[in-house]
């Protein structure tokens, strides 16, 4: 996990993860967002990185819930999977400290060939109303 006092340090080698995921996202957060957030300690970031070639980054938010804590992956995205997948069982160890019971995620379908112990709870529907408001 980066510090909140490092996240300038590496954005600049993560920026074009996070831009992919904004393009796939329905307009959340956009770039400045994340950069404001990740420092000020609202999400966090993680990186995987192969010497100083950084693979993937993964963005996460500690979402409390009346009746539990979850640690949400809000987004994840890099190369070369194979390399850093394996993982996350560390970021589940650091939410369960946390004191998180889960882990939910904001992604496509997909991830679930991926994420083959996850199952997927509930559909996010979603309606713009962006074109009737004054």
């Amino acid at each position: 996990m980066v510090s909140p006092d490092d996240v300038h340090v590496v954005w600049e080698k993560i920026q074009n993860y996070i831009e992919n995921v904004i393009e796939h996202s329905a307009g959340e957060a956009n770039l400045a967002d994340y950069y404001e957030y990740l420092t000020e300690g609202e999400m966090q970031l993680w990186i995987a990185a192969d010497n100083d070639n950084i693979l993937a980054c993964m963005v996460t938010q500690l979402a409390p819930y009346p009746s539990k804590r979850v640690l949400r992956i809000i987004a994840l995205g890099g190369v070369e999977m194979e390399k850093w997948i394996e993982f996350l069982p560390d970021i589940e160890h650091w939410a369960m400290g946390m004191g998180c019971s889960s882990l939910e995620a904001w992604g496509r379908k997909g991830w679930l060939k991926i994420l083959t112990d996850w199952k997927c709870s509930y559909h996010i529907l979603t309606k713009d109303l962006k074109g009737r408001m004054h």
